[in-house]
Formats: structure tokens, sequence, C-alpha cells
């Protein structure tokens, strides 16, 4: 069985390998974007089976299927809800919920051997697919108000370097080295803020990948953050989220 993996989070593209590779499959490709993608199909078979994450780094990947044909029985590697999962069942088209079981993946397998290739994407609508993807995305924070005296300034979310609690309040810290207090919790910017940006490397801090200086060992196997211009207190990364933060920022 010949298998390509299209997803563009490198880490979950390398777990999914190592997963099927634990059912005897090795996967002949793992693609990471839009273009990757099309480039590969315009030099090679389709493959039996197609793993496909939706949202990819440079789009949506299908964005692919306009520009060539793919003939391969297609699983979804999706975080959508259960309404837009409910449509990829309604299109004869397979899924998996990330993060991905072991035991689904390997049931999902089960599943395509017993369906024939071209049966599995039977009735497949991609313009509805698309329609509902759209409709499901997430938006997140593009900006933040804070109250300066009377004023109030608008902070773009690409120039915040972190956001950090104090004494029981929230602060967000700018490019222009200054620091401001805003009305929501940390707990409140896990679900605004872009997961891809913005990482929680302790209870009290979230630090932007695009303004990290450097990352320093620490003690009790720990990490130390240095920021751009953020200097009044440390960041240190808590032992128990080094791990995923050193997947998210591969």
């Amino acid at each position: 069985m010949n298998v390509v993996i299209i997803e563009d989070e490198k880490p979950a593209a390398r777990r999914l390998s190592r997963m099927l590779n634990d059912l005897g499959i090795n996967p002949i490709a793992m693609l990471h974007s839009v273009e990757e993608s099309i480039n590969w199909f315009h030099t090679n078979k389709n493959p039996d089976l197609l793993f496909l994450d939706i949202q990819l780094s440079d789009g949506l990947s299908f964005e692919i299927f306009d520009e060539v044909e793919i003939t391969s029985a297609i699983i979804f590697t999706t975080a959508y809800d259960e309404y837009a999962l409910k449509a990829f069942k309604l299109n004869s088209v397979d899924y998996l919920l990330k993060p991905i079981d072991a035991d689904e993946l390997e049931n999902a397998i089960h599943q395509y051997k017993k369906i024939k290739a071209p049966l599995l994407n039977e009735g497949f609508d991609i313009e509805a697919l698309k329609k509902i993807v759209l409709s499901s995305q997430i938006t997140y924070k593009k900006r933040f108000t804070v109250k300066i005296g009377q004023h109030l300034k608008m902070i773009p979310i690409d120039s915040i370097e972190c956001f950090y609690s104090e004494n029981k309040a929230t602060h967000v810290h700018s490019t222009e080295n200054r620091s401001y207090l805003i009305e929501d919790t940390l707990d409140t910017l896990e679900t605004i803020l872009d997961p891809s940006v913005f990482f929680r490397v302790s209870r009290k801090y979230f630090v932007n990948i695009h303004h990290i200086k450097d990352i320093i060992a620490y003690s009790n196997s720990r990490l130390k953050i240095i920021l751009n211009s953020f200097m009044e207190f440390e960041i240190i990364v808590s032992r128990e989220r080094v791990k995923d933060f050193k997947n998210w920022i591969e």
C-alpha cells in the first residue's frame, strides 16, 4: 500500500508516520504545504491512500485539487468540530480527529482495506467541504486595545512579545519595550491566541515565537526564554511543558 502524508506540522507528520510504521505501513512521502504537494503530484503517481490535513501553512489543502487530479482514497486529519465532521462522512470521506489515536488509525486503515479506493471517495464534493471548513475556521485575536490615561492604544498581535501574569493581573509586553494592563486572563488568552504563534510556557507566561531571541538550558531540565526586549522577569519553560515547547518551535 502506497501512502502519502500531507501535514504542515512536522512533529505531527512524523508522529503519524511512526504510527503507520507500527501497522507495517511506510509512507512514501511527507509533504508540508500546498505548493510542495502540487509539485510532488506533478511528478509522481497518485498513492493508494492520502492522509490530508485541511489547513496547511500556505492555504487550505483543497487548493491542491484545483491544480492536480487526485484519485487516491483520502482520510482527512482534522481538528474541526462535530458539525464539519458529519459533513465529511456524508461526502463518503473518512477522517481522523487530531490528536490522532492509534486505535482509530488502525480502524481507519482496516476500513480502507475493506472498501476499494474509488468507492471510498464516491460522492466526494470538494466545494461543499471547502464551504464548511471556511465557515468553521476559528478567528484568532488580531489586536488588543489598552487604556493609557484617557486614550486607547491598539497593539497589533505581531507587535506583542509576550503576555504575563503579575499580582493577579494580566499584562501585554510590546516590541516598544512597554507593558500594558489588559482585562483578559491567561486562561482566556488560550482560547483567542493563535497556537502556532503563541505558546503558554508556564502558568504565568505566553511567548510569541517570532520574538524569541535565545533559548537556554536551565536547571531541573527546564528552559529559559530570552525575548528581544522583555527583561522584567525571567521566563522559564516549566518542566512538564518542555517537550511540547520543543515540538512547537520545530
